[in-house]
């Protein structure tokens, strides 16, 4: 099979170098054989690098992309494998769905309702009703945050 330069693979996948050393490094592509030093791949790398770029399109995270690959028995099925993750994935996205629209809820009485003469009122009425926005905390809160919060995929 012929041996393809980390850059033959990037100009393929259209993933920059930096990115699939990464990948490789934290173990979603396996290492590289060297040749003179450089990585040479086969060309199932690309197979594995398009999972990972669909994956991250469908905005599953990189230890979620993870356990897609080693979470499971080795004889799990991909349907099997994404079907499980899938169905994660959906309960997150309606969880983001209602955060949304109660950040939408709050932004459209924000623009009926202040009737402020200074922002030191405004911020004392948002003081005030703040036990009644904890709703809108998780997604404003950083993806970082957000991640620690998300479903456990041990389960």
């Amino acid at each position: 099979m012929p041996q393809l330069t980390i850059s033959q693979v990037a100009r393929q996948i259209r993933l920059r170098p930096s990115a699939i050393r990464y990948y490789e490094r934290i173990g979603l592509l396996p290492s590289a054989e060297r040749l003179s030093g450089q990585r040479r791949y086969d060309a199932s790398v690309l197979y594995r690098l398009a999972i990972i770029q669909r994956a991250r399109q469908l905005g599953f995270s990189l230890s979620e992309i993870r356990h897609l690959f080693f979470g499971f028995r080795d004889v799990t099925r991909p349907p099997v494998r994404w079907r499980k993750l899938s169905q994660r994935k959906l309960v997150e996205l309606d969880q983001l769905m209602d955060a949304i629209k109660a950040v939408r809820a709050l932004l459209k009485e924000l623009m009926t309702k202040c009737h402020c003469d200074t922002l030191d009122q405004c911020g004392k009425g948002i003081f005030r009703s703040m036990d009644k926005d904890l709703v809108a905390r998780p997604f404003l809160a950083s993806r970082r945050h957000r991640e620690q919060y998300s479903i456990d995929l041990r389960s």
